[in-house]
């Protein structure tokens, strides 16, 4: 048999131990059989077909002899172990995805259904033909991936729920995506500079609460934005300074001071009132049109906010692959000692993107406020972990360096499909965040392209 015919057949083993598995597996939940059984027989039958499968491969590939017999199977053993090695990511990815699927099947009612195993086989498909094929676009293959997960995710919505192609559908995702996208502008500029800014959540909650407080004091709504953008400006301001020279403690610095900024906010806003965290009062109505779902654009029947994210995406992305600034910024983050024999400013690139981050969170929170209609410091929780979230999926090194806004906006597309997916198959908040978790794992797995930290050094 020709040697290039093994791997496949190695291939065929894996397959068919998961079909086999997968199967017993099916049938144990659908006889209900108690699910701790049902877990482990399914693992030892999926460990026992890969075992006998690749045992007994060598013999009937047709390379053995007398003679060298017992060679012939160790280099079999071997040439398990270097598939193996080869083929983690999209051996990892797999079995977080089964795993997954069984939790999902024992703590969700009605979730083993024909068409959820479907499903399960698509997105199995899916991440083993991104991986594979993936290799061929080396200079762009975060954007390949991305793009065919959010290919797959939009189908198999739309063949599992009613409605989710629907334009009302799309256009509600497409709002939230705008918020998260707007708020994922600070977060991957200081990604590419090999830091993470965690105050973000409690400036978007911050000037959430006070726009609105400023607002009932009789602020003029425009000059009030305006205020809350110095604001967040000069809170990234002080991030970047602080952080600059103490960047060995730089995550728990910037959460630091996202927790002042917000417990000084309920307490200004509290004074003289029962209500701290909430602040309660009128919206402008054109800050309204500019983020609510019944906004509408020139007459268009969309809100702003989708057209706001685009022209700020387009501008820089843009800007970061043509401006000095933009090649500056990916400079410091791939290599800082060169950067500095180049005499390219550290602390100022590091101070703007974080200055820059604290201001597009606090335009965040203003547009929040226009979406909502009130004041909530909690406003902005869910997206500490869903701008870090964003811009792993989209494939930028959290050590600098390499990636971008444009990976990012497909981190982006790729978490709101996947959650208007999973609310659409009636899963509660606590199981998004599991499963934006788990495909946190096998999405780095599979990118496994940062830069070396001695190049940050």
């Amino acid at each position: 048999m020709n040697k290039s015919t093994v791997p496949a057949l190695k291939w065929v083993g894996l397959v068919l131990a998961v079909l086999i598995s997968g199967l017993g597996a099916g049938l144990g939940f659908w006889q209900r059989v108690p699910a701790q059984y049902v877990i482990f027989y399914a693992a030892a039958t999926f460990a026992l077909v890969v075992w006998v499968w690749n045992s007994y491969l060598p013999r009937w590939s047709g390379d053995a002899d007398e003679a060298g017999a017992k060679g012939v199977g160790r280099r079999g053993r071997n040439g398990f172990k270097t598939f193996l090695v080869r083929f983690r990511s999209i051996l990892a990815s797999l079995v977080l995805l089964v795993a997954a699927f069984l939790i999902a099947s024992v703590t969700v009612t009605g979730f083993f259904s024909l068409m959820n195993v479907i499903t399960f086989l698509i997105l199995a498909a899916l991440i083993i033909f991104a991986t594979l094929v993936s290799k061929l676009f080396v200079d762009n293959r975060s954007a390949f991936i991305g793009l065919t997960v959010l290919i797959g995710m939009f189908a198999i919505g739309s063949l599992n729920i009613d409605g989710f192609f629907s334009t009302a559908n799309v256009k509600s995702m497409l709002v939230f995506a705008s918020f998260l996208g707007i708020a994922c502008i600070g977060q991957t500029l200081v990604a590419l500079l090999g830091g993470l800014d965690l105050s973000i959540p409690f400036v978007i909650g911050s000037s959430n609460v006070g726009l609105l407080y400023l607002l009932g004091l009789g602020v003029p709504s425009w000059l009030g934005v305006v205020i809350i953008l110095i604001l967040g400006a000069g809170i990234g301001f002080i991030n970047g300074i602080l952080s600059f020279r103490l960047q060995g403690q730089a995550l728990i610095l910037t959460l630091g001071v996202g927790f002042a900024i917000s417990g000084g906010t309920q307490i200004l806003t509290s004074i003289g009132t029962a209500y701290g965290g909430n602040v309660f009062g009128a919206v402008p109505d054109w800050l309204k049109n500019l983020a609510a779902m019944n906004g509408s654009t020139f007459g268009l029947d969309v809100p702003p906010v989708i057209f706001i994210w685009i022209i700020l995406a387009a501008v820089l992305i843009y800007a970061m692959k043509n401006s000095v600034y933009g090649r500056y910024m990916y400079g410091l983050g791939g290599n800082r000692t060169s950067a500095q024999r180049l005499s390219i400013s550290e602390r100022r690139y590091w101070v703007g993107a974080f200055a820059i981050s604290g201001c597009v969170s606090a335009f965040t929170g203003a547009l929040l406020l226009g979406w909502s209609g009130g004041g909530f410091i909690g406003v902005g929780q869910p997206y500490l972990f869903m701008t870090l979230a964003a811009v792993v999926i989209g494939g930028t090194s959290l050590l600098g360096g390499y990636g971008g806004y444009g990976f990012t906006v497909i981190g982006v597309l790729v978490l709101q499909v996947l959650t208007s997916f999973l609310i659409g198959i009636g899963l509660k908040y606590e199981w998004q965040q599991f499963i934006f978790g788990i495909l946190i794992l096998p999405m780095v797995a599979l990118y496994a392209r940062s830069p070396h930290i001695r190049t940050q050094i």
